[in-house]
């Protein structure tokens, strides 16, 4: 049979008796819905995602009205020192004691972390699945007597979860009470470490009318997560969620695995409550402060500081696209118009350890791409870049934006794979860019001409290792407006095979910004990537 989902309830069991009378209801054996150890749970309650979604739907139709606050005061007082000290007891993680391989453990909430998030286990009967609150209870966490977080009252919800590493099979490389793979912590941002083990850049569920000048950018949340029971001996986890902001609503499906990199498939549905002036789809959010490209001096002591140094685009038509990052004066945007893209990016293509010389490792941080699946249509792949002055601020933005407006009313479908890695899944046979340097123009030992700004641009492999000995690649070059001189090409002296550099000069016209183009050929060969840079006169 196919049961619709109802809007949960939080009451909990408070006597066997309530507890019996409740499966009675439903025509189910109680002995199917055993609570883990010291966890407490909600009635059980019919789920399925279809009904999910239509509970999205349904929220979507009505004006916004966010659920109860929980008290200001307490949550105030929990700021970054007391909410360092409270730790989820892993004693009372979910499938502590299995299925599967992957425990669950539960973030509190705090000042930083405000919206509940009510957590619910699934359980499947007789061919349908029916849902179980797990209940916060301040029992499950470890936290000094005196926290402000013991005055927070039962059923209050959590601010997030994560997946612990595997507690047993060949996946048992790291103590599972240490270490954890993903994470979905505030407003519907999500992360999951790479292959090299470290977290970086964030995704999240949609991002709305981000750097636009008439309207600040909205956060909705998710605000139910529902955990389906693993098999035993797999790699996947599956979990479903209900998000609701002001502006839009929806229910997502995550099939996750974690192998040796972490691979998610995601399944939305989305309705559109409010007119929305920018929608991102599957968007990525990241840091980039310097690298080798633009450093100012002194400012910090480590020669690169970003979690991602560059937009990656596999377009429709098949163009490979490297867009480096930019920390701009002035927030920036910029655009990218497809048709039914292959998928697009923000990487972390340095991988040298010399280059950051930091503890928090850097140099491991995942790169993250995006796979569209089914049809996504017309539209653009839009890079916001907004300026920082520190590593702690997430000031990059990449997502996907459909041609058509976003009105109230509307809905999309939407599936796409998002891989977790240190480079790119479906990597280029071109030649990649793995660097970009700025400096003054003009010739070394000659006067350096006022406004011309040199670049030197690196790039490796592909075709470009192969390339028989005295043939020069050819740099081709474009731009909308400015000059271009002194161009050539070289090996870097380095003696790494297929390893070269495109050098010119350019001078703009003006002070505005100048999208400049590059690729390398060889005859009618192409050789590498395409190289888009945007400049900003000096």
């Amino acid at each position: 049979m196919s049961l619709p989902i109802t809007q949960p309830d939080r009451r909990t069991f408070l006597a066997a008796g309530s507890a019996t009378a409740a499966f009675a209801a439903l025509g189910l054996p109680a002995s199917a819905f055993a609570a883990p150890a010291g966890l407490r749970l909600g009635e059980p309650r019919p789920f399925s995602f279809d009904g999910l979604a239509a509970r999205a739907k349904a929220l979507a139709a009505r004006p916004y009205a966010p659920g109860a606050p929980l008290p200001a005061a307490v949550l105030d007082r929990i700021d970054y020192e007391a909410h360092g000290k409270i730790r989820f007891n892993t004693d009372y993680a979910l499938f502590k004691d299995g299925p599967g391989q992957f425990p669950v453990t539960f973030f509190h909430l705090g000042r930083f972390f405000q919206v509940p998030v009510h957590m619910y286990l699934l359980t499947r009967s007789d061919g349908d699945f029916f849902s179980r609150e797990i209940v916060y209870d301040a029992a499950y966490f470890d936290m000094p007597a005196d926290s402000p977080a013991r005055e927070l009252p039962d059923g209050a919800g959590f601010a997030g979860f994560r997946f612990q590493e595997s507690r047993t099979g060949d996946q048992k490389k790291l103590d599972w009470r240490r270490n954890d793979w993903v994470a979905f912590l505030g407003a519907s941002y999500f992360r999951a470490i790479g292959e090299l083990y470290q977290y970086g850049l964030s995704a999240r569920a949609v991002a709305l009318d981000v750097a636009l000048p008439d309207r600040p950018e909205e956060f909705p949340s998710f605000t139910e997560f529902y955990f389906d029971p693993p098999a035993e001996g797999g790699d996947t986890v599956v979990v479903h969620a209900l998000f609701e902001g002001p502006s839009i609503t929806g229910a997502y499906k995550f099939v996750m695995q974690r192998s040796r990199a972490v691979v998610m498939d995601l399944e939305c549905q989305l309705f559109v409550r409010k007119d929305i002036g920018r929608l991102g789809l599957a968007p990525l959010t990241s840091m980039y402060w310097f690298s080798e490209t633009a450093k100012p001096g002194a400012i910090d002591w480590r020669p690169e500081v970003h979690d991602s140094d560059g937009l990656a685009i596999w377009t429709g038509g098949g163009e490979r696209i490297w867009r480096p990052l930019n920390n701009p004066a002035a927030t920036t945007g910029a655009a990218f118009s497809d048709r039914q893209p292959r998928g697009f990016g923000l990487l972390q293509r340095d991988r040298n350890f010399d280059h950051y010389l930091d503890g928090v490792f850097y140099d491991r941080r995942p790169s993250l791409w995006v796979e569209p699946q089914g049809d996504w249509g017309e539209g653009e792949v839009q890079l916001i870049e907004i300026p920082t002055d520190d590593e702690i601020h997430d000031n990059t933005v990449a997502f996907w934006v459909p041609k058509a407006p976003a009105r109230a009313g509307s809905s999309y479908r939407l599936r796409y794979r998002l891989h977790w890695t240190d480079r790119e899944p479906y990597p280029s046979p071109l030649a990649a860019c793995v660097a970009t340097r700025l400096g003054r123009g003009g010739q070394p030992g000659q006067p350096r001409p006022a406004g011309v700004r040199k670049f030197m641009v690196e790039f490796l492999g592909g075709p470009l290792a192969s390339l028989p000995f005295g043939i020069r690649p050819e740099a081709v070059l474009s731009a909308p407006s400015g000059k271009f001189s002194y161009v050539f090409t070289e090996a870097v002296p380095n003696g790494v095979a297929g390893h070269w550099r495109a050098q010119f000069d350019f001078t703009a016209d003006g002070k505005d910004p100048v999208d400049i183009r590059l690729y390398l050929k060889n005859g009618d060969q192409t050789l590498s990537e395409t190289w888009l840079y945007r400049y900003e006169p000096f």
